[in-house]
């Protein structure tokens, strides 16, 4: 536990005007307990699910959701690792353990699962995968279709890095189509840290674009929530204390002129984020052309928890569109997207 991070974490619960859900994700054990004697680089836990080095590892979660507690700051979820494969490639100079799917389903079930039960913590929504969508659905099937693994798992973590390379949609329905019960959450997200994306890029459109493009995309295909893997970094991405693995962010702090950069990325966030509160539903939403190109048109609507209607429409064209939108409950709107736009339209039956 960080203990620099509670007053952050208790300052932003305090400005929230909503609930805010916390979830932790471990990078590494202490190198005492992996093969390679090390956190960072290729290596695994020692031994095999169900022997000492797994069992003590799950009373390091225990304790983690316990420490927090005890500072009151209740944790909504945990992750079992984040991106088990890293620990196999082994050339990231950053914390990373290896799992397979099925030491993960075997370390859920003779570990993890029962640690948090007998303390008390099966409310806690743990998740499982925590890496790339082209896992899916082969990670899944191999530890939810255990039951003595499934009983303890909420949902299924998913990074966003490689979704450009699959095709990512047909993968989350078929997920979903196996595993109803299971719900999917995009955990980690963000530009700058891989793929030659470069670091900060201050004012990038394409950027926040990107950022709805990807949201609208994966909830469309039953993921449940998006998130952002930070929320403000300095000018050089950072501070981070693995070279070479800065990111960009919604938020750009300069510090030496105490000055902010609200992002691009900040406001198209804003639109899901401000307007799909917690307990909104998604509802389908049909699309007619009428001879407009609408291949550049993305979007979503949902039901939100007081009864009104949200639709996000995302224009990537550079021209504006017309639309209409249509509720046969309310009626009609007439509007026309700018080039490269982002709007949101709300209302009451």
């Amino acid at each position: 536990m960080n203990m620099q991070q509670i007053p952050v974490i208790k300052s932003a619960m305090g400005l929230s005007s909503r609930p805010v859900k916390l979830f932790g994700s471990p990078w590494s054990a202490p190198g005492w307990m992996k093969t390679d004697g090390h956190m960072n680089g290729k290596g695994q836990l020692i031994g095999q699910p169900g022997g000492k080095y797994f069992k003590t590892w799950a009373q390091y979660f225990v304790r983690f959701v316990q420490e927090y507690a005890k500072q009151n700051v209740s944790l909504w979820g945990l992750t079992v690792q984040n991106e088990p494969m890293d620990g196999l490639v082994g050339h990231f100079s950053f914390q990373a353990m290896y799992y397979n799917a099925s030491m993960e389903r075997d370390f859920v079930k003779l570990d993890l699962g029962p640690a948090l039960e007998a303390a008390g913590f099966q409310d806690l929504k743990l998740m499982m995968m925590d890496d790339q969508s082209f896992k899916l659905p082969s990670w899944p099937q191999t530890i939810l279709g255990d039951k003595d693994s499934e009983k303890y798992l909420s949902g299924i973590a998913i990074h966003w890095y490689l979704d450009r390379y699959t095709p990512v949609g047909l993968k989350l329905s078929e997920t979903h189509s196996l595993f109803p019960n299971h719900f999917m959450l995009y955990t980690e997200a963000c530009y700058g840290a891989a793929f030659s994306d470069g670091r900060v890029d201050l004012g990038s459109w394409s950027r926040g674009e990107g950022y709805s493009q990807s949201i609208i995309n994966v909830m469309n295909h039953w993921v449940t929530g998006w998130v952002d893997w930070n929320l403000a970094l300095n000018l050089q991405g950072g501070p981070n204390w693995v070279h070479g693995h800065d990111a960009d962010s919604p938020i750009i702090v300069d510090a030496t002129h105490d000055i902010f950069y609200k992002q691009p990325m900040y406001y198209h966030l804003g639109h899901f984020s401000k307007f799909i509160v917690p307990g909104s539903v998604r509802v389908g939403l049909s699309v007619n052309s009428k001879g407009v190109d609408i291949k550049n048109l993305h979007s979503i609507a949902f039901s939100l928890p007081d009864g009104s209607t949200s639709v996000i429409i995302l224009n990537t064209a550079d021209i504006p569109l017309p639309i209409s939108l249509h509720d046969p409950a309310v009626g009609y709107i007439n509007a026309q997207i700018p080039a490269r736009a982002i709007q949101t339209y709300l209302w009451k039956p």
